[in-house]
């Protein structure tokens, strides 16, 4: 067998390292010889030593020490073993072999879609990548295939004097054509925009004249689709300035040239995903090569996707959902495909699970609808032939998740081995590529359930008790996807704590950059550097529970309808008035999908009339949106609500409809007002009683602060010795502590060590756990904070006399100086105590935990008291200066002890420490993620290496 090269030796002493430190990460974790060893494999100065000492046992050579400092990445390191003298030591063993790297190895250091495509194309191109069924029929596309044939449309394209960045609408369906345009447009140096194909001829023209708005905004200068539009093409370029052509699936692979390559960069533009059909002002989301990459990583890395995974697939291409969660996610991790188009599903749901147990699919994902259709649509016969026990992950997203659903289809798809653990509830929107919130894998769906009266009159989600009370069933979204933040928020933009109901915000590498071509709605979009989802949502235990959209968008049938785009059509009906049609989604208590309702105004009341706008109606909507209303309402002038603009007034139409109370006699209007006025008065009062206390509070806080600090610090500076500093500082933090009505309670004071030195390690949730920890700590200890605390004149001398230990977060040796200084100081009797994650976050959830307080505690042989804080972060949030009520729980567990005082054991301790700490939290451990949480926008940096 041929020896392993030094890049592999090295790589593979590397992973070893990583698997040690951080298990839960390695399996997803890609190490290259550019992998950044502090940003993108978080390695601290201790675990950097460990790495050094294992190359020049491997390598029998001597590292100089400048490698320790200089190094950023393992080619560094490469460089340094081959310059380093021979160290007389024991002959190097070859390590196990890494065996043969899979396709999705291969595209980590991809900036673009294409250079995913070039890599995978390049070292197996007849591969097979794309499974597409149509009907009875199989096509396999390989990516050398895909490859080929995109790059003839590309050369089509550069022909017609294409310049780069220019658009390319593709109104195709799903077939192979559309795959070979999409990656076309992109070798031509352009961007597409996708946008769904008519479904019927006879629907043509009304289709275009309602996408035409899209095309203007999108600036398409090049429009493919199928032969059929070739009729109206005309009448569209009339329409759309910039539209210079219109070209068919037969025209494309005409031209023999070879196109001529462009540079890419991963900033540039991806493609447009419109979400706003064909509203009056268009929303085109902006999506870079790196948002969708990082993305792409970010959601496999949470599954755990790897090549031997089979996505199948109904949905949309022209859909995030589809496009870009089935397709590009399967095409980056080199995963095949298979997939189907959206009305083969729709006619027959059976095809989608016939295909998963046909081919073995181990992942797939619909709209909750497409898991209530199967759940109605099948019957015992076709069960009878079904497996589905290699499905893994079964995606639920894209329109509210129903619970009834959920449980609708485990139980009746049991039988076929579908196991409950694959129901994989997710949240994402198009602003942020496709994802943003995933559970953990085979878990299962997690429901909460919260009492409904209390959410309706405070928006607080307490978790109901009491079997007989009324309740609301929310389910988990997970937690954001690594290297992405999500936040709820009041409407002064105030992060609220956990269980409060608000506006969901979010930030993230794969968020986009604006909408394309209107300013006044990227405007509307940021919010200081925040996203705004335009979903109500909560957050409990670090988990996302969406509750509601502030928008006015239905989802019907897994498709996004526009009230507005129907209410106009159903005016134009002769004998329904003029702008006095309402049209709203409401809940259907028996399935839990979302029924269509139109609402329309009309002074006929003879029956045959009424039953004529009906039909007119249905027809109506049915060549608008291709689908049918569940129910058309037409009542007499004056019904449908408006506000004093004119403006329908959809959320009030849709309680009066689902009170029953349409079309009654309507009282004076000086009643009406004054109902109205009541029934407002409750709500307001307590939405301005709950601002006002907060800011009252927040307020006196900061003013007992500003009493209580100055006096304090003056004691502290004075007192002599080193316990009295100590004394004052914990009277001081329980008076504070009182006057601000904040509770601390303590478990566990009798496992405190009451003599004999020792190491206190410690979670970090808020910039109030050092005050907290003073207040309620029995002995004296070391805080081990960062050295810009210390650059504080009068901050340091308070600080120092309390014992606390500055250390350098930046300077690597420093670091290492600053862990013998600690190591001094316990010789002393200091007892360190160290916020083992080394830095803190906004979000609920246990980073890793750095080394430095675990080597120390081994080489001393001294215990670790575990002590686990919880409250602090609703308290005083990361980044935040507006304090809330809330209490603080301090746990303090048993004592750790090490099992020797070398590396391994030194891990070992921190395990049982972290694990220890974990119990007692009640939050998401978030280990598994550790690579991306250094790019998060954090409180504060590590204080300690």
């Amino acid at each position: 067998m041929q020896s392993a090269t030094p890049p592999e030796v090295l790589l593979e002493i590397l992973s070893h390292l990583m698997a040690e430190l951080h298990p839960e990460a390695a399996s997803r974790l890609d190490i290259t010889l550019d992998s950044r060893l502090d940003r993108d494999l978080g390695l601290d100065s201790l675990a950097r030593m460990e790495l050094l000492a294992r190359l020049e046992r491997a390598f029998a050579v001597r590292l100089p020490e400048k490698a320790l400092t200089t190094a950023e990445t393992p080619r560094d390191l490469l460089r340094h073993l081959a310059s380093a003298p021979t160290a007389a030591t024991e002959p190097r063993r070859r390590p196990a072999d890494f065996g043969s790297a899979g396709p999705a190895t291969e595209v980590h250091t991809a900036a673009t879609l294409v250079e995913v495509l070039e890599l995978h194309a390049g070292s197996h191109p007849a591969a097979g990548h794309i499974l597409l069924l149509q009907g009875e029929e199989e096509q396999l596309i390989t990516y050398g295939e895909l490859r080929e044939r995109a790059r003839q449309v590309a050369a089509l394209l550069q022909s017609l004097a294409l310049e780069p960045g220019d658009t390319v609408a593709i109104m195709l369906p799903t077939g192979i054509d559309y795959f070979f345009c999409f990656f076309g447009v992109l070798y031509a140096g352009c961007v597409p925009v996708p946008l769904y194909p008519p479904a019927r001829p006879s629907q043509i023209e009304e289709h275009l004249r309602r996408h035409r708005k899209i095309l203007a905004n999108a600036g398409a200068r090049i429009l493919i689709t199928v032969p059929e539009v070739k009729t109206v093409a005309l009448l569209l370029k009339s329409q759309v300035p910039l539209l210079e052509q219109v070209l068919t699936i037969d025209e494309l692979y005409r031209h023999e040239r070879t196109p001529f390559a462009l540079p890419i960069a991963a900033s540039a533009t991806a493609f447009l995903q419109y979400t706003s059909g064909s509203t009056g002002d268009p929303k085109g989301v902006i999506l870079s090569h790196a948002n969708l990459l990082a993305n792409i990583r970010a959601m496999g890395r949470v599954c755990g996707v790897t090549s031997a995974d089979v996505f199948v697939s109904w949905l949309p291409l022209y859909h995030d959902m589809g496009l870009i969660g089935a397709w590009l996610g399967s095409l980056y991790h080199g995963c095949r495909l298979v997939v189907m188009p959206p009305l083969s599903f729709i006619a027959r749901p059976e095809r989608w699970l016939m295909a998963i147990d046909r081919y073995r699919g181990t992942l797939s994902a619909s709209p909750n609808f497409g898991y209530e259709l199967c759940c109605t649509r099948l019957d015992g016969t076709q069960l009878e032939r079904l497996d589905l026990s290699s499905w893994r992950l079964a995606f639920n997203g894209a329109e509210p998740v129903i619970p009834a659903t959920l449980r609708r289809f485990e139980e009746r798809f049991a039988r076929c081995g579908y196991r409950a653990t694959a129901t994989t509830p997710v949240y994402g929107l198009a602003e942020s590529s496709v994802g943003l919130a995933f559970p953990p894998p085979s878990r299962g769906a997690v429901i909460d359930r919260i009492d409904r009266d209390i959410f309706l009159a405070s928006r607080a989600a307490v978790t109901a008790g009491d079997p007989q009370v009324k309740v609301f069933e929310f389910v988990s979204s997970g937690r954001p996807l690594p290297g992405h933040q999500i936040r709820i928020v009041d409407d002064g933009e105030r992060e609220l704590p956990d269980r409060r109901e608000g506006r969901l915000q979010f930030k993230g590498p794969s968020a986009t950059s604006g909408y394309y071509r209107n300013p006044d709605k990227s405007r509307e979009l940021f919010h200081d550097g925040w996203l705004d989802s335009g979903d109500l949502a909560y957050i409990a235990a670090g988990e996302v529970y969406i509750t509601s959209r502030v928008k006015d968008i239905i989802i019907r049938g897994g498709r996004n309808v526009y009230p507005h785009e129907l209410e106009d059509a159903v005016s134009a009906i002769p004998g329904i008035r003029k702008t006095c049609t309402a049209v709203f989604g409401s809940r259907d208590p028996r399935t839990g999908t979302e029924r269509l309702i139109v609402l329309a105004e009309s002074r006929k009341r003879q029956d045959r009339e009424l039953d004529n706008l009906r039909r007119q109606v249905n027809a109506v909507t049915v060549d608008l949106l291709g689908l049918a209303p569940d129910e058309v309402v037409i009542v007499p002038p004056g019904a449908v609500l408006k506000t004093s603009s004119g403006k329908i007034r959809r959320a009030a139409n849709r309680e009066l409809y689902e009170s029953g109370r349409i079309g009654r006699k309507k009282s004076a209007v000086w009643v009406q007002l004054l109902r109205m006025s009541l029934a407002s008065l409750g709500p307001l009062t307590s939405r301005m009683r709950r601002r006002v206390g907060a800011t009252l509070y927040a307020g006196w806080c900061w003013l007992v602060l500003g009493l209580t600090g100055a006096p304090l610090w003056g004691l502290i500076v004075a007192a002599p010795g080193r316990d009295l500093p100590w004394r004052l500082a914990r009277r001081g933090v329980r008076l504070l502590a009182m006057l601000t009505g904040i509770r601390i309670t303590v478990a566990g004071s009798e496992n405190f060590p009451t003599a004999g030195n020792f190491v206190a390690a410690c979670n970090h949730m808020s910039y109030l756990d050092s005050l907290v920890l003073a207040a309620i700590l029995p002995r004296p200890c070391s805080f081990v904070a960062k050295a810009e605390l210390g650059r504080n004149p009068a901050l340091r001398l308070a600080l120092e006399r309390l014992g606390t230990i500055f250390v350098d977060r930046f300077d690597v040796e420093k670091g290492l100086e600053a862990v013998e200084q600690i190591a001094a100081d316990t010789e002393r009797g200091a007892n360190p105590l160290f916020f083992a994650e080394g830095t803190l976050q906004r979000m609920p959830g246990l980073l890793p935990f750095q080394m430095g307080a675990f080597v120390l505690a081994g080489r001393r042989h001294l215990p670790v008291v575990p002590i686990t804080i919880r409250g602090t972060r609703n308290i005083l949030r990361g980044g935040s200066w507006f304090p809330r009520r809330g209490r603080v729980d301090i746990t303090i567990s048993e004592t750790c002890r090490p099992t020797g005082d070398d590396w391994q054991a030194a891990i070992d301790l921190r395990g049982r420490v972290r694990t220890e700490i974990l119990r007692h939290l009640g939050e998401p451990d978030l280990a598994g993620e550790y690579t991306s949480l250094t790019q998060m926008d954090i409180g504060r940096p590590p204080p300690v290496t």
